[in-house]
This record gives C-alpha cells, sequence and structure tokens, in this order.
C-alpha cells in the first residue's frame, strides 16, 4: 500500500526534558526497573567498595558492555571489552547477506583475580571468549579460548583452579587453564544430570566452604533456581528462589517469522505474524537469570534480568534473606516473591540520582557517545563526525536490516520521544536514510531520492506499508513517539522543529528471539539500487522521557480515593471496622483516604472519617480493619506502578494488601504480589 500525503501540520512541540529514568528515588529508596531500556544477562561483580555489571551485546558494537555503581542503584557505563569483532567472517560485518543478530555475544561472567578483570563470554560459531584487564576502562586484552562452553559462570577457586560451569539441563563443570588458552582436556564433567529441572545461565559462588550455583529455567515457564553442594562436582541438591515476580507486567508479543522465509528477518513483504499474548500468564516475563553479590555490610543482592515487554530484557534489584542455608529472593513473610520498591542498600556512598547513559547527542565531540553502538562491524571508512554531524557514507542494501554502518541505541521507556535532524543535500540517486527501529519486524521514517527528486516516506515491514509525502527541503526533523509498556509506537516529521505531522499509524511493537534485543533506535544511511551512493548527515538526536520525574508519583499530603484495577470499585471504610469496596459512584467520606508520610515512600491512610487502616492477626480476609488509634495504623512501602497505579506493602509483614475480585471478601493483607495483569486484585489506582 503506497499512500500520498500533502504536508499539513499539528502542534506537538515538547520541551527537551534533563532528566532520564533512575531507579534512585531521592528518598532512599528505589524502583524497579534499574533502567527502563534493554540490558541482558547481568553478571555483578563486587571488588572493594565497586560494584561492576557485565552485559550481553548480541551483534552490537563496541561489544560486552560494563556498568559501574557505589551503590547498587546508580549506574554509570564505564566501558566496553572491544570495539568491534576480530573476526574476519563476513556475517560479523553484514556482507554478502550474511549476518549475526541475536548472535555474538551471550551471557558474560565477569571476575577479578590475580589483580585483574575477567571476562568470560560465548561467541557464537567461535567458542568461549575472554577479556582481561587490571584497569576496568580497558584496555582489553582478548583471548580466544574456543571450546563448546556457553551461557557460563566462572570460579577462581581457593585452591588455585579455575572452573566453568555451562550448558543446560545437564549441567557441565569444565577446568580452565590459567593462561587463557582454552580449557583443560579431559576435565569436563556432569555435575548436575538432565532431569534435575535445572535450566541454563548459570552464576557460580563459594560462600562459606558451599558451592552455590544460581540458574535459570523456563520450562514450563520462568523461575530461579539455586543448586548447592559441599564439592564442585556434587551431588548438588536444587531449590526454587524465586518465581511468579513479574511486577504486574505481562509478557510481550513474539514474533512469528514464516517457515519458508529465506531470512531470519525477513524482507519487505514478509508475513510476519505478531499474535495476541495470554496476559494472565507469567511465561518467561518474570525475574530471572542474573547473579547475587554481598554489600559491604553483609546483605546480599540479587540482580536479575526481566523482559519488559518491547523494550527487551533489563535489569532488577531485589534483597536477598538467607533461609536454611539457601538465598532465598524477598523479604522474610513473603520469600520467593520480591518488593518494587525498597529500601537502598546502606552502604556509605554519596551517589546521586542519575541515569547510566547519556542518551541524547549532539555530535559536536571527537568521539560517539558511550551508549551508541553499531549493528554489526562498522566500515569505519564510511562515516564520521564532521562539522557537529554525524556523516553517514550510503552503502547498496535492499532494505534497513541489511543496512550496514547503522548507528543504534536502546529505546527507554516506559514512554519516549526521539527526535533527530537529517540533512539531505549530500545524497544521491537510491540514497535512503532516516530514522529506525531495529526490530523484527523493523520500520523506520525517512528520505528518498529518486534521480534528482526527494521523497519523504514512513515505512513499516510488519504490514509491508509504505507512505510518502512530499518534501522540498535540504532538512528535517524526525520523530518516534513510544509507548514500550503497552508495546506501541508511531513516526512524525516537522519542517521547523516545532510543528509535528503523524505518518502512519500507531504500530504494534513485539519482542523476538531473532535479534535476542527489544526495539532499537537506529541513524541509517543505504542506497536501495546497490549503487555507490552519496552520505546522510544527523544532528541533535534528542531523547525526551515524559515519565522519568516520578517525584509527585505518591500523593503525599493528599485525600484520594483507591480503586482497585481488578474490579474498578473504589476502597470503602465500613462503619461495621472493615475495608470493603464499593459502587463507582459512591464518593463519600469512607471512599476517601488521607495519604499521610512517614519518610522514605512509606505511608499510613487515614480516612477522611478520622479512622486509621490497621490489620489485626495474620492479615486474612476480615483483617483489614478500621482504628481511632493512629498508633496502631499499619505502615505501608508505596510500590510506585506508574500511571497513578500501585501497591501497598506491609513494613511489617511484607505482604501486600488486596481484595479478591470473585470471592466477595473483605480486603486482606496476605497477597504476596501482582500477577501479570494486574487484576488480581492487589494492584490499585488513585485518584483525587
Amino acid at each position: 500500500m503506497k499512500v500520498l500525503l500533502f504536508c499539513l501540520f499539528t502542534f506537538s512541540s515538547l520541551t527537551t526534558a534533563a532528566q532520564s529514568w533512575t531507579a534512585d528515588n531521592g528518598n532512599g529508596t528505589f524502583t524497579n526497573p534499574l533502567f527502563y531500556d534493554e540490558f541482558s544477562d547481568p553478571d555483578i561483580l563486587r571488588v572493594g567498595d565497586d560494584y561492576y555489571l557485565a552485559g550481553t551485546t548480541m551483534h552490537t558494537v563496541p561489544g560486552l558492555v560494563i556498568l559501574h555503581s557505589k551503590d547498587l542503584v546508580n549506574w554509570e557505563n564505564v566501558s566496553y571489552c572491544f570495539d568491534r569483532f576480530d573476526f574476519s567472517d563476513d556475517a560479523f560485518s553484514l556482507k554478502n547477506h550474511q549476518e549475526i543478530y541475536g548472535q555474538g555475544v551471550w551471557a558474560p561472567a565477569i571476575r577479578y583475580a590475580n589483580g585483574q578483570f575477567y571476562v568470560f563470554t560465548n561467541i557464537n560459531g567461535k567458542g568461549l571468549q575472554c577479556y582481561t584487564s587490571k584497569d576496568i576502562r580497558g584496555p582489553w586484552q582478548h583471548h580466544n579460548m574456543q571450546g563448546n562452553i556457553y551461557d557460563l559462570s566462572v570460579l577462581f577457586d581457593d585452591d588455585g583452579k579455575i572452573y566453568a560451569i555451562h550448558k543446560y539441563g545437564e549441567v557441565h563443570c569444565t577446568e580452565l587453564k590459567p593462561d587463557m588458552s582454552g580449557p583443560v582436556e579431559g576435565t569436563d564433567r556432569v555435575i548436575i544430570p538432565e532431569g534435575s529441572a535445572v535450566g541454563e545461565g548459570h552464576h557460580i559462588y563459594k560462600i562459606n566452604g558451599m558451592y552455590y550455583i544460581i540458574s535459570t529455567d523456563y520450562k514450563p515457564n520462568g523461575r530461579t533456581l539455586c543448586s548447592r553442594a559441599k564439592s564442585i562436582w556434587g551431588p548438588y541438591e536444587t531449590v526454587t528462589i524465586t518465581a511468579d515476580e513479574t511486577f504486574g507486567y505481562h509478557q510481550a508479543p513474539i514474533t512469528q517469522v514464516p517457515r519458508d522465509e529465506q531470512y531470519r528477518i525477513g524482507h519487505d513483504g514478509t508475513r510476519f505474524g505478531i499474535p495476541e499474548v495470554d496476559q494472565d500468564a507469567t511465561a518467561c516475563t518474570n525475574i530471572h537469570q542474573g547473579g547475587i553479590v554481598e554489600d559491604q555490610n553483609g546483605q546480599w543482592w540479587a540482580l536479575l534480568m526481566m523482559d519488559f515487554h518491547s523494550i527487551g530484557r533489563t535489569v532488577t534489584l531485589a534483597p536477598i534473606t538467607w533461609k536454611d542455608g539457601w538465598p532465598m529472593l524477598g523479604l522474610e513473610g513473603n520469600l520467593g516473591r520480591a518488593p518494587r520498591t525498597w529500601l537502598k542498600p546502606a552502604v556509605n556512598s554519596d551517589a546521586k540520582p542519575h541515569a547510566p547513559y547519556e542518551r541524547s547527542e549532539d555530535f559536536n565531540g571527537k568521539a560517539l557517545g558511550r551508549i551508541w553502538q553499531w549493528n554489526h562491524n562498522p566500515d569505519d571508512s564510511k562515516w564520521s563526525l564532521k562539522n557537529g554531524r554525524l556523516r553517514l557514507q550510503s552503502m547498496p542494501a535492499e532494505q534497513l536490516m541489511w543496512a550496514r554502518n547503522s548507528l543504534t541505541q536502546r529505546v527507554i521507556g516506559p514512554t519516549s520521544v526521539t527526535t533527530v535532524e537529517l540533512y539531505t543535500q549530500g545524497m544521491k540517486d537510491g540514497d535512503v536514510a532516516g530514522l529506525g527501529n531495529i526490530n523484527v519486524p523493523c520500520s523506520w521514517i525517512g528520505i528518498v531520492k529518486e534521480g534528482s527528486h526527494t521523497t519523504l516516506r514512513c515505512f513499516e515491514q510488519a504490514a509491508n506499508d509504505t507512505i510518502d509525502a512530499s518534501f522540498t527541503t535540504n532538512k528535517i526533523f524526525l520523530r518516534m513517539v513510544g509507548d514500550y509498556d503497552h508495546d506501541r509506537a508511531h513516526y512524525e516529521y516537522s519542517l521547523d522543529g516545532i510543528h509535528y505531522q503523524q505518518i502512519g499509524r500507531e504500530m504494534p511493537l513485539s519482542y523476538q528471539l531473532i535479534t535476542f534485543q527489544g526495539s532499537r533506535h537506529a541513524l541509517f544511511a543505504f542506497n536501495h539500487k546497490g549503487l555507490k551512493g552519496g552520505y546522510a548527515e544527523f544532528d541533535n538526536f534528542i531523547v525526551e522521557e515524559p515519565q522519568a520525574d516520578r517525584s509527585a508519583n505518591i500523593p503525599l499530603g493528599k485525600t484520594v480515593r483507591i480503586l482497585n484495577l481488578a474490579t474498578g470499585k473504589p476502597m470503602i471504610a465500613l462503619e461495621h471496622g472493615l475495608l470493603y469496596d464499593t459502587d463507582v459512584v459512591d464518593n463519600s467520606p469512607q471512599t476517601r483516604f488521607h495519604v499521610i508520610d512517614k519518610g522514605q515512600g512509606q505511608v499510613i491512610l487515614q480516612c477522611e472519617d478520622g479512622r486509621y487502616v490497621f490489620t489485626s492477626g495474620y492479615g486474612i480476609a476480615g483483617d483489614v480493619r478500621l482504628t481511632a488509634d493512629a498508633s496502631k495504623a499499619e505502615v505501608f512501602l508505596w510500590q510506585d506502578y506508574l500511571n497513578r497505579e500501585f501497591m501497598l506493602m506491609s513494613m511489617r509483614t511484607h505482604k501486600y494488601i488486596g481484595k479478591s475480585p470473585s470471592t466477595g471478601s473483605p480486603y486482606s493483607m496476605d497477597f504476596p504480589g501482582a500477577d501479570p495483569a494486574r487484576r488480581n486484585g492487589a494492584v490499585f489506582r488513585w485518584e483525587e
């Protein structure tokens, strides 16, 4: 389908927001996720007072990202282990219809021993790799260890031996050579047999003489496990340490590629499937796969990833409670679940709330910002930073996913608006340049040069939909507006940077197992006619995050109605002394509650008639009651679910207040958390 549009503008200008998402609430608490953008397969390390987090980068470069923190909440990107894949295969450079989407770097392990840092990873098709450096900022030395070892963890044991734990289901242990030249021949052994309900993504630790392996399984749905033994060779016993913690997020739709498709990434015209999802199912959306770490005060923490819709996988922070020698996620009284909001680690740090990256870029520097990554190895002779702009020279490609030298960065949620200026005077016949979404299916907005004629085009691969608009100048503003929590986005354009016009529909977004990444912004230029093209220039890449400032999300000092998301009915304080629900039109004083600030995100609720909410007994249905005695009021830690949605967790029992939407029972304080669809009766919305 091709539709011609004329430049009829609507006003939708935005002021530039300086704030970017940070988990730090500024009041001594944090709210998950740590980052509202993709960071897969996290592995955590503490060296003294410093924390380091390594993550998967798949096919993008620079590769093997490393973040640094002083408090486990505020992070900064300090290093990548390599600038580009040092393999000559065409696939690493997106040449000759060869690609490594979703391959490349998988599941790193970061360790510190012998006075230096080690980062181990698998590069698909090349085997085990190791990068070493005495300085976390590099330079890094590459050791190609080869060997069929993936999704590994590494332990430098007390006796000087180095062990790699790896594989799915049937877990193996292999000794590594101290010079990082490869595995020790003949040492590979099965330490946990298939049939033990153990998965992959292992993280091994030796704690008080005991060996612990944290792993994740996906059959039939996501769980995080811990196996322990007195010897690294076993025998191991295994328990589940967390399951079903989704923070009220259901799974994302997973792209389906037709079986007869020539290329995994499809082509323009491929009939992709993006099915509806079961919003009530946990699937593999829950927090899973990651490492654990002990802080300076002896408190243990888990940093696990979680599937966050079309954003991809990101990182969560959860306290650990040791129970019978097992590192259980969560808090006493509610083990196996994790609070979305909790108290920051009590470490001696003066870190101020900040994001790990600077997302906006004016291209005035001598180097690109750390957040940028190339889609596969770039041709460094075909791009430059010139006169305060990014210049991309176009190379032959039939569509965006085959375009070399596409410069990408992760999208940021929950909502964001990304704008870039495109200069087209250097474009030649057949050139296509603009702002795209690297995903399967992909999409883009940009300028197409056909002979001497230029056209503004929006293309959506999922619908094979092309929409054109007239364009006669040499400069245009391109914009992507994303609502990633709800898996949708659209494109806009402007000639003056003030008045923006939407082009194309509100597009569905998905997650998929091809790139194994969420949506990615891409600045691109390619020549669809296979010619040696010209160039496009980009300037002032600006990312605005309307929901990054959460300082007013808790209605402290306000009187509000509290509506249960499961039923839409407001909470009411009955004269009988119980908490129940009532008709939506009921606006009596008994449906209005004053939110009283107790510090660090903690609140108590006072009904407008003067009574306070408290819990008696064991918190079962009917135990949530009203009292005139303020000293008995239940202290809740407010769990911010954005858009005025929230949960209330008792600081005494670590359970949540809620009401069954089906049984007719009154409110209770025995809910372990939210369900994926937020309709189990424990998630609320407030209104004034």
